[in-house]
């Protein structure tokens, strides 16, 4: 350490001045490199640093009076301390070090993270989906039973409600009764048939028979070997069997549309029939597919109406992850492929799973129910690259695993 007054003794060291003055009504003073006095605000007891001792330090005893604020009375205590301070062009050397060690350190950060998302893709856009399947009655009709409780398993086949069934019972009884009446009035029309044909066949025998008469009476007419008479009878014997005749077809034609129409109001009939017994049985709604009844709120005394879906079952046979993964990770993903799925309904596991499909197009616009998906390209207010839906089917499940739709998922492939 240098002498009290001198330059420093060691290198790297200075000297500070300290000039310490007790609270007299202003704040502490400094010793200025000049050796004037300089005033600091504040109302504490403090010190102010100089790198140089005050203008006639030498004259002041330990303690001493200001000469700047003599007649005042206040007295200033100073101190001297050395403050060592390593060399400029060392300890440029060791910021410049510190700077590569850093940058050195985010860049190989960065060349393994690249390398490893060339190698392993991982994304945690994934959930797990499978089909939702709306179940709605055929026919309209209050519920008379409810044969399903929420969250139960079912079976295809299964029932799950039952429709008042006896206003399509009275339909069909109403059916059956119009199929009795045209098969009676299609009996009908073909006897008529039958008459007719008769008919025309003794007409036709008749016309013959008047025919013959009157070629024999007009040769006998004509040799007047006969009345006049006789041969007038004759020719109006002709035209009467002529007319029967015509009036016997008549009859035929007659009955045999009599028959076409009775025998298509016959197939209406049975058509309605059929109807009314498909109406009849779509009374009892059963489940379409094996799965799980979700979110349940039909009740008996509800009214079904037709194609309004009321029940909700997930397809059990067509559970799937659907991973969104970005666009510059698909290019080395092929149908097939293995995939490691980590199910956030079951942490700590790693389930394998196969690639069954790669999307090959997505909506880049929001809005309602499209053809193509729509993934959004922001997080958390954070725009990333567009990603590409990707599906991923699990391999080998075990014996009563349980999966749920909309749960996260995290992927590896």
């Amino acid at each position: 350490m240098g002498a009290t007054g001198g330059a420093p003794g060691l290198p790297g060291e200075r000297e500070r001045w300290i000039l310490v003055a007790p609270q007299i009504g202003r704040g502490p003073v400094d010793a200025g490199a000049g050796g004037g006095i300089a005033r600091r605000a504040g109302g504490e007891e403090g010190a102010q640093e100089s790198k140089a001792p005050p203008l006639g330090w030498q004259a002041l005893a330990a303690r001493g009076v200001d000469q700047a604020g003599a007649g005042h009375g206040r007295e200033y205590d100073y101190r001297k301390r050395i403050v060592v301070e390593a060399p400029r062009p060392e300890r440029e050397a060791s910021r410049l070090r510190r700077l590569l060690v850093v940058g050195g350190t985010i860049l190989g950060l960065f060349i393994v993270y690249q390398v490893v998302v060339y190698f392993v893709a991982y994304t945690d856009d994934a959930y797990v989906r499978s089909d939702l399947v709306a179940v709605a009655s055929e026919v309209t009709g209050p519920i008379l039973k409810v044969h399903v409780v929420d969250n139960q398993d079912v079976k295809k086949g299964d029932r799950l409600f039952t429709i008042d069934p006896v206003p399509f019972q009275l339909i069909v009884n109403q059916r059956q009764a119009q199929i009795d009446e045209q098969k009676a009035l299609l009996k009908v029309s073909e006897e008529e048939l039958s008459s007719a044909r008769a008919a025309l066949a003794a007409s036709t025998s008749a016309h013959t028979y008047a025919q013959q008469e009157q070629v024999r009476f007009a040769d006998l007419a004509k040799s007047e070997y006969a009345p006049r008479a006789d041969l007038d009878r004759a020719n109006d014997t002709l035209r009467r069997t002529a007319a029967e005749m015509r009036i016997s077809e008549f009859a035929i034609e007659k009955a045999q549309n009599g028959i076409v129409a009775h025998q298509a109001a016959l197939n209406l009939a049975l058509a309605e029939m059929a109807t009314a017994q498909w109406g009849l049985g779509k009374t009892e709604v059963v489940a379409p597919v094996d799965g799980t009844v979700t979110n349940l709120t039909v009740r008996t005394g509800d009214t079904a109406k037709a194609n309004v879906p009321i029940i909700g079952i997930v397809d059990g046979n067509a559970w799937r992850i659907m991973a969104n993964y970005k666009q510059d990770y698909i290019r080395s993903f092929e149908v097939g492929g293995t995939a490691w799925v980590w199910l956030d309904s079951q942490p700590f596991v790693f389930h394998r799973a196969r690639i069954q499909g790669i999307a090959r197009g997505f909506s880049r616009e929001v809005g309602e129910v499209k053809l193509l998906p729509y993934v959004a390209p922001t997080t958390d207010w954070i725009r990333l690259q567009r990603r590409v839906p990707v599906t991923l089917t699990l391999v080998d499940p075990p014996p009563g695993f349980k999966l749920y739709m909309g749960a996260d998922a995290r992927t590896i492939i």
